[in-house]
């Protein structure tokens, strides 16, 4: 078995926005079951780990588009594991069509945790480290890894949402996938008729679960270029935890 995992899609009419083309949260979401698919074939995947009380979850997540596949594209997500460490292991994509066309790439990394405890597990120890034997040096992902966003006091209370049961994830957390639609869903329609994302980045620091309540703060840093801190409210306390950060980078059309 080759340590790159080759996996095909389609941009379905209903998983594309009103210009034709895949959703950036669709998109993400075939990227996770890429990830899925592809430690599963190899053995460390979701299957095995619930078995022994295990999981992966998504730690940080950037995609780099040059553009989105168009309503009915057939494309392949490729993925391999780039490196593992004894809490984190990085995994990067390839997005191409057909014929080899690349529409762009996307880095992730992620942490295997406990499912009773939460608390994060040494992945170089789970079935003796034959992840290693799974890492990919030699092929390239071009675009940067996922950086720190950094955002100041000044950022802007723009949305505070409910969450419920479609929120939720087979983690029994707020979805990975969703968050990133939550934030997209900041900026209006009208920006998306002028501009493409061109990179959107996620960083996830606590879980958040069903029912609770979430806020958006958002704050422009740079042209085209928008940073985005989640916190939800803890109950009882009311207190602001924050769950994730999040950065959009803009293109003009």
């Amino acid at each position: 078995m080759e340590k790159t995992g080759i996996y095909r899609f389609m941009a379905e009419p209903f998983h594309c926005d009103f210009s034709h083309r895949l959703f950036m949260g669709h998109l993400g979401n075939h990227m996770l079951n890429a990830a899925d698919f592809h430690s599963s074939d190899r053995g460390f995947g979701m299957a095995y780990l619930n078995k022994v009380h295990k999981t992966w979850v998504l730690s940080r997540l950037a995609i780099e588009m040059n553009e989105m596949p168009a309503q009915y594209t057939k494309f392949n997500v490729e993925t391999w594991v780039e490196s593992a460490m004894k809490y984190f292991t990085n995994r990067n994509f390839r997005v191409t069509g057909e014929d080899g066309h690349v529409f762009g790439y996307g880095r992730s990394v992620w942490a295997m945790i406990d499912t009773r405890t939460r608390q994060p597990q040494d992945i170089l120890s789970e079935r003796d480290g034959e992840i290693k034997d799974w890492i990919e040096t030699d092929k390239e992902c071009p675009i940067e890894k996922s950086s720190r966003v950094k955002m100041s006091d000044k950022a802007e209370l723009v949305s505070t949402i409910d969450t419920h049961y479609n929120d939720v994830d087979v983690n029994g957390h707020i979805n990975s996938v969703k968050y990133i639609e939550h934030v997209l869903d900041l900026f209006n329609i009208d920006m998306y008729k002028e501009y493409n994302i061109k990179r959107f980045e996620i960083a996830y620091v606590a879980e958040s679960h069903g029912g609770d309540k979430l806020s958006f703060y958002r704050e422009k840093t740079g042209d085209n270029e928008w940073c985005i801190r989640i916190v939800k409210i803890e109950k009882g306390s009311g207190d602001n935890v924050e769950v994730c950060r999040s950065k959009v980078v803009f293109t003009k059309i």
